[in-house]
């Protein structure tokens, strides 16, 4: 399934022994699927928060199947990257049974999150107005599509729609065509993001009100900050942004270059890394001196030129040569990578930000860390995701203190779906 795991990513270094989390005895109730909402709830387990997160028996999270899927995860890749470091338990929300441990685990929670469509939670019994009557200090997140309330709450959202409800696709791309999606679920990973911001500024609020609160970030609102200044910028001239494809309409020259083996890309910011890269790294000391290029209003006029000599400069060398003489001269450079050479990359692994963790019957899986390191609490060590229900009996014992004959008796009630859950732990 995973090749060269060994030789191409370090194992992963344990976090020093006896040191808190920054979430230490946080408990999170996740009812959230696919991205968005279950990539912020395992920011927050990276902390150290103790995620439960709650699947339909048998299937669990839809997002489980996503490609390539791996049979004895239980998941896909997709799935693996946005839900480590969380325990799984199996419950069919629709049961009695299964509602009524629902309740109980969050009357034991910090923290509740949801991404249903409007209307699901309450329809279950498991709004917030309901939840906090049994906890009064919980913090209900909700990530929606378009917003709990409002003509709009019952609409479905998914990453690529509000790319391009949003205005986002309409910047991407080149002029001479429809503008294009981000591969990548921009919107979601932000939205996640967002979140567990939110969650952490709720929780911080809690220690000096004593009070709970129910928030909510919708994926369209994200998307929307996700244009950035794009938006005052149309404000104040009411022009509408235009694709420049690699080229930026800010800063000149910025975008992509040839060297004599491979692309790479360079953003000149301002007046004195322009003036950097003329004289010390192409030695045009000349067009450095050309009052034409002396600012970037002058600079964006003559592009077409300006990117006609430079073109022709560093297709002369290699890119080592012209990657040596813009760092030391300090214009901001990175050659054009593929994903698989990025995660390879040098400057990755100086970070160790892909590394493998050990799995009891795979060997090895890879993991991609968070970008936030604490000092003094660092995050946990990574810990596969779940398979469906892998936790259920171990949390119903430990958090409720359910017997074994009380959790026997939920599966025989059907609580966890038709499959009956083993009195030893594992579904």
């Amino acid at each position: 399934m995973i090749s060269n795991i060994e030789e191409d990513f370090p194992e992963y270094r344990p976090r020093p022994r006896g040191q808190a989390t920054a979430l230490q005895g946080v408990r999170i109730i996740d009812f959230t699927h696919f991205i968005a909402g279950p990539f912020a709830t395992m920011i927050l387990a990276d902390m150290g928060a103790d995620v439960l997160k709650i699947e339909a028996p048998g299937k669990g999270d839809d997002f489980r199947q996503y490609p390539p899927f791996e049979p004895q995860l239980e998941a896909g890749a997709p799935f693996v990257w946005s839900n480590r470091n969380k325990r799984s338990i199996a419950l069919d929300l629709k049961t009695e049974a299964g509602l009524k441990v629902a309740l109980e685990l969050i009357a034991q929670a910090d923290v509740v999150v949801e991404n249903f469509s409007t209307g699901v939670m309450e329809r279950l019994g498991l709004d917030y107005e309901t939840c906090k009557k049994s906890r009064p200090s919980l913090i209900y997140c909700s990530v929606s599509a378009y917003g709990r309330e409002g003509e709009f709450k019952d609409r479905l959202g998914f990453d690529p729609v509000v790319q391009a409800e949003s205005g986002f696709v309409s910047m991407n791309g080149y002029p001479d065509r429809e503008g294009v999606r981000a591969l990548s679920p921009v919107m979601d990973i932000s939205t996640a993001m967002m979140a567990s911001s939110a969650i952490l500024g709720a929780l911080f609020a809690r220690t000096h009100t004593g009070e709970g609160q129910a928030l909510e970030v919708a994926l369209f609102d994200n998307a929307v900050l996700m244009t950035g200044y794009a938006s005052l910028q149309h404000l104040f001239t009411g022009d509408e942004p235009r694709r420049h494809g690699n080229t930026s309409p800010d800063t000149c020259p910025s975008g992509v270059f040839q060297a004599s083996d491979r692309s790479f890309y360079i953003n000149c910011g301002n007046n004195k890394i322009f003036q950097r890269l003329m004289s010390q790294v192409v030695e045009l000391p000349a067009v450095a001196a050309d009052p034409r290029f002396a600012t970037g209003k002058g600079r964006t006029a003559c592009r077409d030129e300006l990117f006609e000599l430079l073109g022709h400069a560093f297709g002369q060398q290699p890119w080592t040569h012209w990657q040596g003489r813009m760092r030391q001269a300090g214009v901001p450079c990175g050659e054009v990578r593929t994903v698989g050479e990025a995660i390879r990359s040098p400057e990755a692994r100086a970070r160790e930000l892909v590394t493998r963790i050990p799995h009891e019957t795979l060997g090895w899986l890879p993991n991609v860390k968070l970008p936030i390191r604490y000092e003094g609490t660092p995050l946990v060590d990574p810990h596969p995701a779940p398979k469906v229900g892998e936790h259920t009996h171990d949390v119903l014992a430990e958090v409720l203190g359910y017997s074994e004959d009380q959790i026997a008796a939920l599966g025989d009630a059907g609580a966890f779906g038709e499959r009956k859950l083993p009195l030893e732990g594992v579904v």
